[in-house]
């Protein structure tokens, strides 16, 4: 099955127009959000920790887990296997705030799918996703080892906050 969502995905890809950009003009926001000099993008049909957002972790202890997003996503990005490989993207729409809705790949991975998957952002509004993230729960990987609020309402706590 796992092997059958990533070649889906590939081929989503491969099928329709990509953006493909160099590391130089890139650059990570948070978990699920990259930005180029004139560009902004979001990962399609994931929601990763905002970069302010901590977590509770298997002991109960606090730790900043939108901060964890956002260096995983580096990683692959940048570190190990995939250094000095482009990012390709293949945008989907935009949304509210005028960014592109993309499934991004660098080498052979599907940012989005490994960012669920490790279990540094759950799915969003995005049944693709869904069975990813229901297999990282149950390993209890990144987030999921501990107590985390979606971040979805983590926002719209913070947004409520700000107008009081």
């Amino acid at each position: 099955m796992k092997k059958f969502v990533y070649l889906i995905l590939a081929v989503v890809l491969i099928e329709f127009a990509h953006t493909t950009f160099a590391d130089s003009n890139l650059k990570v926001v948070d978990g699920d959000s990259l930005e180029t000099a004139n560009r902004r993008i979001r990962l399609v049909g994931i929601d990763a920790p905002e970069y302010t957002q901590t977590c509770e972790d298997e002991n109960g202890d606090s730790y900043d887990c939108g901060k964890e997003a956002l260096e995983y996503l580096q990683n692959m990005i940048w570190d190990g296997e995939h250094k000095g490989l482009k990012l390709k993207c293949a945008v989907e729409g935009t949304d509210r705030y005028k960014r592109e809705l993309c499934v991004c790949m660098i080498g052979d991975k599907i940012l989005n799918l490994e960012m669920v998957k490790e279990g540094y952002a759950t799915s969003y509004k995005d049944e693709r996703y869904l069975m990813l993230e229901k297999r990282a729960k149950k390993a209890r990987k990144g987030i999921w080892r501990g107590k985390f609020m979606r971040p979805e309402i983590y926002r719209s706590i913070q947004r409520r906050q700000k107008k009081s």
